[in-house]
């Protein structure tokens, strides 16, 4: 579903990154999850093509009906430099309701839990929305965050971390690892990278946060989060408690992994030529004929079939449909839990039919 936003205050978090205050012109509220994305549609391609980017929600629900994302400027980025070049308050964008799975359930009435969130640079947005959410509605619940930056200007929410941390009563604590800090560091500040040896260090030093016992929210490069697992799995950290958002530019898709049932992760013989495909998406239904090494997504795109779409790299699920009869193969399946590959769940953005009975519904 999609929706028209207004852009109602700008804040200049670093040099390089700004966060966008959003809300609907009714100022009715938008549901959202704490560690969800909102993706923008703006008109920055030749042309004025729509262009669409997923920007984790650094808000979170209690925040309504305001929703914020803070973008970064990336070099060469085409939807980054836009947004921080023209982006002004009053302005209206497009986007699609939030998503995501890389989300946290508040449990206002537990008895507490202790959570460990890794992330580095932009990695902190919707890490920042969890960590909110934990302090506001999970009283027993405390918080660390071991957050990876160049150095101490660049890092984002800077003011705002450091005045949580304060009131936070010690439920929220902060590490902060630079690779190349501007002044001596304090006993919360680490020098380096963020990787596997720093992380060791800091959980091994941090006995109030038992590792097997944590819950983990990783965010960032997949080196650094590659990085932080392999530290984890030395911890003995149950993979259960480990929870992934990973920051993957639409072309670049990992090697297909292993997958279940209807769904293939073996590539398509490219001399079956062209698969037909029925997709069902809000009431109607369309075929389309896919040729060799094009998406479903890329194919429906091209015959002004307006599916839902974000990030184009079989991360952010948007395009999520389940697949009814035929196989289909993904070059990436990350975004997908092993329970939703065995019920047939597909992603159409990085999936190619296998077969010419490949009928999917589109969530």
């Amino acid at each position: 579903m999609y929706h028209t936003l207004t852009v109602v205050a700008l804040t200049q978090e670093t040099p390089d990154a700004v966060t966008i205050h959003l809300e609907r012109p009714d100022r009715q509220p938008l549901a959202s999850q704490p560690g969800q994305f909102l993706t923008l549609i703006l008109p920055c391609g030749p042309g004025g093509k729509k262009e669409r980017r997923a920007y984790s929600l650094s808000s979170t629900p209690q925040e309504a009906p305001r929703l914020s994302v803070t973008v970064k400027r990336v070099v060469g980025g085409l939807v980054s430099n836009y947004l921080l070049d023209t982006v002004r308050v009053g302005q209206q964008i497009e986007v699609m309701e939030p998503l995501g799975n890389f989300v946290l359930q508040p449990n206002a009435g537990g008895a507490g839990r202790a959570l460990v969130l890794v992330g580095a640079g932009s990695g902190i947005t919707p890490l920042m929305s969890i960590l909110k959410a934990v302090l506001r509605q999970e009283p027993q619940s405390r918080v660390l965050l071991v957050y990876g930056n160049r150095n101490e200007d660049s890092v984002i929410f800077k003011d705002q971390l450091a005045q949580l941390e304060a009131g936070s009563q010690s439920r929220l604590q902060i590490e902060h690892v630079y690779s190349q800090p501007l002044r001596a560091g304090g006993s919360h500040q680490h020098t380096g990278r963020l990787n596997r040896t720093t992380l060791l260090h800091i959980l091994e030093q941090r006995r109030d946060f038992p590792a097997p016992q944590c819950e983990f929210y990783l965010c960032g490069p997949d080196g650094m989060m590659n990085e932080a697992r392999a530290a984890l799995d030395l911890l003995l950290v149950p993979a259960a408690r480990i929870y992934r958002e990973s920051f993957v530019a639409a072309t670049e898709t990992a090697e297909a992994a292993q997958a279940h049932g209807d769904v293939s992760t073996s590539p398509a013989d490219s001399t079956d030529g062209t698969r037909l495909v029925t997709l069902h998406y809000e009431g109607s239904e369309y075929q389309i004929k896919v040729p060799p090494h094009q998406t479903i997504l890329e194919t429906a795109l091209d015959q002004d079939i307006d599916l839902p779409y974000s990030c184009q790299a079989g991360l952010c699920t948007a395009c999520r449909g389940k697949c009814l009869s035929g196989k289909v193969h993904l070059d990436e399946r990350e975004g997908l839990s092993d329970s939703e590959i065995k019920q047939g769940y597909v992603l159409v953005c990085v999936g190619h039919p296998m077969t010419d009975d490949v009928v999917i519904e589109i969530d």
